[in-house]
Protein backbone atom coordinates (compact mmCIF):
# COMPACT_ATOMS: atom_id res chain seq x y z
CA UNK A 1 0.00 0.00 0.00
CA UNK A 2 1.45 3.39 -0.92
CA UNK A 3 1.46 6.19 1.66
CA UNK A 4 -1.50 8.13 0.19
CA UNK A 5 -3.60 4.97 0.16
CA UNK A 6 -2.65 4.39 3.80
CA UNK A 7 -3.62 7.98 4.65
CA UNK A 8 -7.03 7.62 2.96
CA UNK A 9 -7.64 4.20 4.52
CA UNK A 10 -6.60 4.96 8.12
CA UNK A 11 -9.47 5.53 10.51
CA UNK A 12 -10.20 5.22 14.21
CA UNK A 13 -10.86 1.57 15.02
CA UNK A 14 -12.82 0.94 18.22
CA UNK A 15 -13.52 -2.77 17.80
CA UNK A 16 -10.63 -5.24 17.77
CA UNK A 17 -10.01 -8.92 17.38
CA UNK A 18 -7.89 -10.43 20.15
CA UNK A 19 -5.74 -12.08 17.42
CA UNK A 20 -2.07 -11.71 18.34
CA UNK A 21 0.23 -9.56 16.23
CA UNK A 22 3.20 -11.54 14.85
CA UNK A 23 6.62 -10.50 16.16
CA UNK A 24 7.83 -9.47 12.69
CA UNK A 25 4.81 -7.14 12.30
CA UNK A 26 5.39 -5.63 15.76
CA UNK A 27 9.03 -5.09 14.81
CA UNK A 28 7.88 -3.09 11.75
CA UNK A 29 5.61 -0.97 13.94
CA UNK A 30 8.53 -0.21 16.24
CA UNK A 31 10.63 0.83 13.26
CA UNK A 32 7.88 3.22 12.10
CA UNK A 33 8.11 4.94 15.49
CA UNK A 34 11.89 4.84 15.66
CA UNK A 35 12.43 6.36 12.21
CA UNK A 36 9.95 9.22 12.64
CA UNK A 37 11.38 12.73 12.38
CA UNK A 38 11.66 15.04 15.36
CA UNK A 39 12.85 18.60 15.90
CA UNK A 40 16.64 18.68 15.47
CA UNK A 41 16.46 14.86 15.43
CA UNK A 42 16.43 14.88 19.23
CA UNK A 43 13.98 11.94 19.43
CA UNK A 44 12.62 12.98 22.84
CA UNK A 45 10.42 9.96 23.31
CA UNK A 46 9.85 6.54 24.75
CA UNK A 47 7.06 4.20 23.64
CA UNK A 48 5.61 1.63 26.01
CA UNK A 49 4.15 -1.42 24.24
CA UNK A 50 1.63 -2.69 26.78
CA UNK A 51 0.98 -6.37 26.05
CA UNK A 52 -0.10 -7.68 29.47
CA UNK A 53 -3.91 -8.03 29.47
CA UNK A 54 -4.36 -6.70 33.01
CA UNK A 55 -2.15 -3.68 32.37
CA UNK A 56 -4.04 -2.97 29.13
CA UNK A 57 -7.29 -3.05 31.11
CA UNK A 58 -5.88 -0.64 33.70
CA UNK A 59 -4.63 1.72 30.98
CA UNK A 60 -8.08 1.61 29.35
CA UNK A 61 -9.63 2.44 32.73
CA UNK A 62 -7.22 5.39 33.00
CA UNK A 63 -8.53 6.48 29.59
CA UNK A 64 -11.88 7.24 31.23
CA UNK A 65 -13.09 3.66 31.05
CA UNK A 66 -12.65 3.18 27.31
CA UNK A 67 -12.46 -0.55 27.99
CA UNK A 68 -12.87 -1.48 24.31
CA UNK A 69 -9.18 -0.48 23.96
CA UNK A 70 -8.05 -3.41 26.05
CA UNK A 71 -9.33 -5.99 23.54
CA UNK A 72 -6.50 -5.07 21.14
CA UNK A 73 -3.43 -7.19 21.95
CA UNK A 74 -1.20 -4.11 22.34
CA UNK A 75 -1.63 -0.57 23.60
CA UNK A 76 1.15 1.79 22.55
CA UNK A 77 1.70 4.64 25.00
CA UNK A 78 3.66 7.57 23.58
CA UNK A 79 5.76 9.27 26.23
CA UNK A 80 7.67 12.49 25.72
CA UNK A 81 10.86 13.60 27.40
CA UNK A 82 10.46 17.40 27.66
CA UNK A 83 14.00 17.88 28.95
CA UNK A 84 15.38 16.30 25.77
CA UNK A 85 13.14 18.17 23.31
CA UNK A 86 13.88 21.21 21.17
CA UNK A 87 13.15 24.31 23.28
CA UNK A 88 12.33 27.00 20.69
CA UNK A 89 9.41 25.52 18.75
CA UNK A 90 7.70 28.52 17.17
CA UNK A 91 10.22 30.69 19.00
CA UNK A 92 8.94 29.85 22.46
CA UNK A 93 7.62 26.32 22.94
CA UNK A 94 8.84 22.80 23.52
CA UNK A 95 8.62 20.31 20.62
CA UNK A 96 7.85 17.20 22.69
CA UNK A 97 4.11 16.97 21.94
CA UNK A 98 4.62 17.47 18.20
CA UNK A 99 7.54 15.05 18.06
CA UNK A 100 5.61 12.25 19.79
CA UNK A 101 2.53 12.99 17.66
CA UNK A 102 4.54 12.69 14.44
CA UNK A 103 5.94 9.34 15.56
CA UNK A 104 2.50 8.03 16.55
CA UNK A 105 1.11 9.18 13.21
CA UNK A 106 3.85 7.21 11.44
CA UNK A 107 2.74 4.22 13.52
CA UNK A 108 -0.90 4.66 12.48
CA UNK A 109 0.06 4.66 8.79
CA UNK A 110 2.39 1.68 9.10
CA UNK A 111 -0.36 -0.12 11.01
CA UNK A 112 -3.01 0.34 8.31
CA UNK A 113 -0.51 -0.80 5.67
CA UNK A 114 -0.04 -3.99 7.72
CA UNK A 115 -3.79 -4.56 8.11
CA UNK A 116 -3.83 -3.33 11.71
CA UNK A 117 -6.07 -0.76 13.32
CA UNK A 118 -5.35 2.11 15.69
CA UNK A 119 -7.32 4.84 17.46
CA UNK A 120 -5.71 8.03 18.70
CA UNK A 121 -6.39 8.30 22.44
CA UNK A 122 -5.90 11.71 23.98
CA UNK A 123 -8.57 11.43 26.68
CA UNK A 124 -6.89 9.91 29.72
CA UNK A 125 -5.81 10.66 33.26
CA UNK A 126 -2.06 11.07 32.90
CA UNK A 127 -1.35 10.54 36.60
CA UNK A 128 -3.23 7.25 36.54
CA UNK A 129 -1.45 6.05 33.36
CA UNK A 130 1.90 6.98 34.89
CA UNK A 131 1.07 5.05 38.06
CA UNK A 132 -0.02 1.93 36.15
CA UNK A 133 3.06 1.88 33.88
CA UNK A 134 5.68 3.26 36.30
CA UNK A 135 6.32 6.30 34.10
CA UNK A 136 8.72 8.71 35.85
CA UNK A 137 7.54 12.14 36.99
CA UNK A 138 9.69 14.06 34.44
CA UNK A 139 8.16 12.14 31.49
CA UNK A 140 4.95 13.31 29.81
CA UNK A 141 2.35 10.84 28.55
CA UNK A 142 1.34 12.54 25.28
CA UNK A 143 -1.08 10.09 23.64
CA UNK A 144 -1.70 6.40 23.13
CA UNK A 145 -3.34 3.98 20.75
CA UNK A 146 -4.59 0.43 20.81
CA UNK A 147 -2.89 -1.65 18.13
CA UNK A 148 -4.49 -4.76 16.70
CA UNK A 149 -6.49 -6.38 13.96
CA UNK A 150 -9.89 -4.75 13.43
CA UNK A 151 -12.85 -6.97 14.34
CA UNK A 152 -14.46 -5.95 11.05
CA UNK A 153 -12.40 -6.47 7.88
CA UNK A 154 -14.36 -3.80 5.96
CA UNK A 155 -12.40 -1.09 7.81
CA UNK A 156 -9.62 -1.32 5.22
CA UNK A 157 -11.47 0.66 2.55
CA UNK A 158 -10.59 4.28 1.70
CA UNK A 159 -12.61 7.02 3.35
CA UNK A 160 -15.26 8.76 1.28
CA UNK A 161 -14.38 12.16 -0.18
CA UNK A 162 -17.67 13.45 1.29
CA UNK A 163 -16.22 12.99 4.81
CA UNK A 164 -13.54 15.64 4.22
CA UNK A 165 -13.87 19.42 4.21
CA UNK A 166 -13.64 21.01 0.77
CA UNK A 167 -10.17 22.21 -0.26
CA UNK A 168 -11.28 25.88 -0.12
CA UNK A 169 -11.88 25.47 3.63
CA UNK A 170 -8.50 23.86 4.23
CA UNK A 171 -5.91 25.60 2.05
CA UNK A 172 -4.80 29.19 1.59
CA UNK A 173 -2.44 30.57 -1.00
CA UNK A 174 0.25 33.09 0.03
CA UNK A 175 -1.78 34.55 2.89
CA UNK A 176 -4.09 33.03 5.52
CA UNK A 177 -7.64 32.90 4.18
CA UNK A 178 -6.63 33.78 0.61
CA UNK A 179 -7.80 31.10 -1.83
CA UNK A 180 -6.63 32.53 -5.16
Amino acid sequence: MDVLAAIRTRRSVRSYSSRPIPARVLARMKQALRWAPSACNMQPWRFVFVTDAELRRQVAQAAYDQLWMSVAPVTVVGCGLPGQAYKKMGGYGNSVDVDVAIALDHLTLAAVAAGLGTCWIGAFDEKQVKRVLDVPRHVKVVAMTPLGYPASPDLNTPLSESKRKPEAEVFSIDRYGQTN
